[in-house]
């Protein structure tokens, strides 16, 4: 793995800095105490989740799982890792030791196959409300089977996840509150909605977690132009 970015990452007084800014943001529009941040590290080493950690943050994020294993044995020990990525049933056994909560389940062959390895997991369905099928999620009416089966293998059914479109100010509020209305629905105690673009959207619409990696470690090396 690449682990080129450690050396530009800010120092965790900057990370602290700009975690602190984050805060002031959702507290201007929500309740800041309900709202759990996960940094996430993807693009930069393991230092990034000890900075995360030394500014106050217990959840770090990864989308792949060659750099959750590799940066996990650097971390502080106690991080939450969240898994972002869609599950290669492949790769869940690996996972499934260092996995805190799967963020991105959607479809019944990763339920099945959480359950053989990992029975109990806690996970986010993630659904695909904006239509593009080269992302992840299920489909808005598939969600409450999802849901169901989850609930049925016996995995801990935590709420749902959405991306938003990118570059779409009108159309991340739209997919936050129809996220919001589909939680209901369902029972959904979690709702993992928001980045570095458009959390303060999301905390509007009632997220409980907001997914940040730019808004607090800066630009990632090599891939500025990605959202997190």
């Amino acid at each position: 793995m690449d682990t080129s970015g450690s050396a530009m990452l800010a120092s965790s007084g900057a990370v602290a800095e700009r975690l602190a800014s984050v805060r002031e943001r959702i507290a201007a529009v929500g309740d800041v105490e309900r709202v759990r941040i996960v940094a996430v590290t993807k693009g930069f080493g393991a230092d990034a989740a000890a900075a995360a950690a030394a500014a106050g943050l217990g959840d770090c994020g990864e989308n792949y799982a060659q750099e959750l294993v590799v940066k996990s044995a650097g971390a502080p020990a106690d991080i939450r890792w969240h898994f972002l990525g869609p599950p290669q049933r492949n790769k869940v056994g690996r996972l499934a030791p260092l996995v805190h909560l799967w963020q991105a389940v959607d479809r019944p062959e990763v339920v099945a196959k959480l359950a053989s390895v990992a029975p109990g997991a806690s996970v986010l369905v993630q659904v695909d409300l904006v239509g593009d099928p080269a992302k992840a999620g299920c489909a808005a009416r598939e969600a409450p089977g999802l849901v169901e089966a989850v609930a049925g293998a016996g995995l801990d059914f935590r709420g749902l996840m959405v991306v938003a479109p990118a570059g779409d100010p009108s159309g991340a509020r739209r997919v936050f509150a129809e996220l919001a209305r589909l939680g209901r629905s369902v029972g959904a105690a979690e709702l993992s909605m928001g980045m570095s673009d458009d959390f303060e959207a999301a905390v509007e619409a009632g997220s409980t977690m907001v997914r940040l990696g730019r808004s607090l470690f800066g630009p990632r090396p090599g891939r500025a132009a990605r959202r997190r």
